[in-house]
C-alpha cells in the first residue's frame, strides 16, 4: 500500500514524539547537574529548549499524515472506469511491450496510454488505491478501462469480484 495504514501512520507520529520527549528530559537533567560556576559559563552556549509532553497530549494524537508517493497537483485525472485482473495463465508471457508478465508486480493494461505511464488507481468505495506502469494493451473486454496485474487488484481490492469501478488518475506519461 502507499502508507495510508493508519496504525502505520500513529506508529510513525508516535516514534518521533517520544524521541523528543527523552532528548528534552536528559537535557533538563543535565542543566540540574551544573554547578555555579558551570552555570556562568553555559549562559554563553544557547540552553536546549525542554520538550515534556503533557498526558492528554499523549492520548489524544493529532490527526495522521499520510505521505503520498506522487504529488497531487501533478496528477491528471482520467475519470472512472471498471478494473479488472490478468488471470494467472498469462504469467510469463510477453507483454505487448515485449518485457515478460509478472502477476507480483504493478504493472497494467491499458488501450492508449504510453508504455511506461504510471497511474494511480483508486477503488472509490474503500478508498484504497495502488499505482502502476502501464506496460501492455488492453482489455479487450467491451466496459473494461483497464487491467491489473494480480498484486496490484488485490491492493484495491477487487480481487474477490474480480472486477470493479475505480478512478484513474495519470502521474506521469
Amino acid at each position: 500500500m502507499d502508507g495510508t495504514n493508519p496504525k502505520r501512520a500513529v506508529r510513525r507520529w508516535l516514534l518521533p514524539l517520544s524521541a523528543l520527549a527523552l532528548i528534552g528530559l536528559t537535557a533538563a537533567g543535565r542543566a540540574e547537574e551544573q554547578t555555579a560556576p558551570e552555570a556562568e559559563q553555559a549562559v554563553t552556549a544557547a540552553p536546549l529548549p525542554v520538550f515534556a509532553p503533557s498526558q492528554d497530549a499523549l492520548l489524544t494524537p493529532e490527526p495522521a499524515v499520510v505521505e503520498q508517493a506522487e504529488p497531487e497537483s501533478e496528477a491528471t485525472s482520467l475519470g472512472q472506469g471498471v478494473a479488472s485482473y490478468y488471470a494467472s495463465q498469462f504469467q510469463g508471457r510477453r507483454t505487448a511491450s515485449g518485457e515478460s508478465f509478472d502477476n507480483a508486480d504493478f504493472t497494467a493494461a491499458h488501450r492508449t496510454l504510453p508504455f511506461g505511464s504510471r497511474v494511480r488507481v483508486t477503488n472509490p468505495r474503500t478508498g484504497e488505491s495502488v499505482v502502476v506502469r502501464i506496460n501492455d494493451r488492453g482489455p479487450f473486454v467491451r466496459g473494461r478501462t483497464i487491467d491489473l496485474s494480480r498484486a496490484a487488484a488485490e491492493e484495491v481490492g477487487i480481487v474477490r469480484a474480480g472486477h470493479g469501478t475505480v478512478e484513474l488518475e495519470l502521474l506521469s506519461a
